[in-house]
């Protein structure tokens, strides 16, 4: 019998849905281990790839999972996929807000808020280094990374397509100096 690759979809992304505490960079790594090592829908090159174009791409970082969904079932593919990414945690904020607003003041309200800030942290950071390792990055990227990680901790204003220039000229540079960025 042949799996439901609706339902599946759904099952990868809802629960994912609700793990995305800070956003949709805790949950890339996740989501490629059950897309490419689990599901064998894409390969960590696809991934990638899909990963770059949903960066690129006006709206949510999270629409990876709209393009992950298109690429394994075509457009009703994207929008399960997109739906069971976007609607359970839609919901669960609606409710928790209105439980939230009704304790703020209250000691563990603020214990809860501390709490939750390095949790979301380290999720995104295992993002990264996920798209990292599919993407093979090298010392270099890992520099550029760095540095861009310092500037906007210490002038969180910059623009990001200043951001991207910067990063797009360090490579050039490599890439013109005869250098091989792949080994650098």
């Amino acid at each position: 019998m042949r799996e439901n690759i609706y339902l599946s979809l759904a099952l990868v992304m809802a629960p994912l849905s609700l793990a995305a505490i800070g956003g949709a960079p805790s949950i890339f790594a996740p989501m490629q281990h059950e897309t490419v090592d689990i599901y064998h829908w894409l390969t960590a090159r696809e991934f990638v790839e899909i990963f770059a174009v949903a960066k690129f791409a006006p709206g949510p970082g999270a629409m990876v999972s709209t393009l992950i969904g298109y690429k394994v079932a075509g457009w009703l593919g994207a929008l399960v996929s997109t739906l069971a990414l976007f609607l359970p945690s839609s919901l669960l904020c609606l409710a928790v807000t209105q439980a939230w607003n009704r304790h703020r003041g209250k000691l563990w309200h603020k214990a809860v808020e501390d709490g939750l800030g390095p949790i979301a942290a380290g999720l995104m950071f295992a993002g990264v280094l996920a798209i990292f390792r599919l993407a093979e990055a090298g010392p270099l990227s890992w520099l550029v990374a760095i540095v861009v990680g310092v500037i906007l901790s210490l002038r969180s204003k910059v623009h990001p397509f200043a951001l991207l220039a910067l990063g797009a000229a360090v490579f050039a540079g490599v890439w013109l100096s005869g250098f091989q960025a792949t080994g650098f």
